[in-house]
C-alpha cells in the first residue's frame, strides 16, 4: 500500500520585507532583498508557497571588533582594522547580498561616537557599497536613542532594516522609520507573548505591521537552542493559523551567538561548525534572515539553503 503524505493547509501568510531600495524607488542600493512572503511551514513547499529564500547578512562593524576569537578575526585580516575595506570585502569577495551593520562604536565603553559621527559613517558606507544595510545599535539604549535616529536620517529613502526596538524602548526608533522610510527590528526576550505585544505596540504609533521583522533573541547550538527554535516555531504556527501581529519575518543573530560559545572557541574548524549548525536549524524553525561571521559558515550555509530552493 502506497503511504500519502497528509498535507496541511494555512490560513495566514507572513508579511513579504523588501529590505533596500533602486533607483526607481528613491534609494540608491543596486539590489533589493525580500524576505517572508510564505504560507508554508520551513522548507514543507507542497503545502504553501515560499517565494523567498532565508537571506544572509554579513556582519559588520563601525569599530574594530575587540572581543571576537582570533579563529574569527584570522578569516578577515587587517581589513577589520578599516570597515569601510571590510564592507568591501564581504560584498566583492564574500559576494554578501546585504550588511548588518553593528553602531558598536557608539557605545559608552567602545569609542563613544556621537550621532553625527555615526550619520557620517553610514552616509560613507552607502556609498562605499551599495547592497542593502541593516543597522542595529550598540546596545546601550540611552545612546541609541540618540545614534539610531541620525542614522535613520542620513540613510532615509534607502529602506534599511533599523533596529533593535524592545519594549521598555521603541517611541523613538518607530517615530524615526516612520519619518525615513524603513522597516523595523522589534526585539524580544526567547517570548511569543512580549514579541507580540510589541508589535502591537509598535503598529499602534502608526507602523504597519509589514515592515516589522521580529528578532526572538536565540541562543547558539548547545545554549539554548531548543528553546529558541521552539519558540521561533510556535510564533510561526500562531501566524500561519491566522495571527496576524506574528506574521513577520524572523531574523536571527547567529554569528553573535555562536562565536560566543567556548566550543567555538576552541579552533576555527569548531567555530565554523558552530555557526554552521545554529544557522541551519532555525532556518528550519523559520528563520527568514542570517546575520552571520564567518564566510565559511556562511558558504556551507549558503548551499544548504541552495540544496533545498534549487529543486
Amino acid at each position: 500500500m502506497e503511504t500519502q503524505l497528509v498535507l496541511e493547509k494555512w490560513i495566514g501568510v507572513i508579511s513579504t520585507v523588501t529590505i533596500g531600495a533602486n533607483k526607481e524607488e528613491g534609494g540608491s542600493r543596486a539590489n533589493t532583498v525580500k524576505i517572508g512572503g510564505q504560507s508554508s511551514l520551513p522548507l514543507l513547499f507542497k503545502e504553501g508557497n515560499i517565494p523567498n529564500r532565508p537571506v544572509i547578512a554579513f556582519e559588520i562593524w563601525d569599530t574594530p571588533p575587540l572581543d571576537w576569537p582570533e579563529e574569527l578575526n584570522s578569516a578577515y585580516g587587517k581589513v577589520l582594522n578599516d570597515p569601510f575595506a571590510w564592507a568591501d570585502k564581504c560584498v566583492n569577495e564574500f559576494k554578501a547580498q546585504l550588511l548588518c551593520v553593528r553602531m558598536q562604536g557608539t557605545h559608552p565603553d567602545f569609542g563613544n561616537k556621537n550621532p553625527q559621527e555615526a550619520a557620517k559613517f553610514i552616509s560613507m558606507l552607502l556609498n562605499k557599497v551599495k547592497v542593502p544595510l541593516v543597522i542595529i545599535g550598540s546596545g546601550d539604549d540611552a545612546k541609541d536613542n540618540l545614534i539610531m535616529p541620525a542614522c535613520s536620517e542620513v540613510a532615509k529613502g534607502e529602506r534599511c532594516l533599523i533596529g533593535c526596538a524592545v519594549q521598555d524602548n521603541y517611541k523613538t526608533l518607530v517615530a524615526s522609520v516612520l519619518a525615513d522610510g524603513h522597516n523595523i527590528i522589534a526585539e524580544s526576550p526567547i517570548d511569543i507573548n512580549i514579541a507580540k505585544q510589541l508589535n502591537i505596540l509598535i503598529s499602534d504609533m502608526g507602523l504597519s505591521l509589514e515592515r516589522i521583522v521580529i528578532n526572538s533573541t536565540i541562543g547558539a547550538l548547545g545554549y539554548g537552542l531548543e528553546y529558541a527554535y521552539s519558540i521561533l516555531e510556535r510564533a510561526r504556527l500562531a501566524a500561519l493559523s491566522g495571527d496576524k501581529t506574528l506574521a513577520s519575518p524572523f531574523i536571527c543573530f547567529v554569528g553573535q551567538e555562536a562565536w560566543r560559545a567556548k566550543e567555538a572557541k576552541v579552533d576555527a574548524h569548531h567555530g565554523i561548525i558552530w555557526e554552521t549548525i545554529t544557522a541551519t536549524s532555525l532556518i528550519q524553525s523559520g528563520a527568514d534572515l542570517l546575520v552571520m561571521r564567518h564566510p565559511v559558515a556562511v558558504e556551507k550555509v549558503t548551499k544548504y539553503i541552495n540544496a533545498f530552493f534549487d529543486k
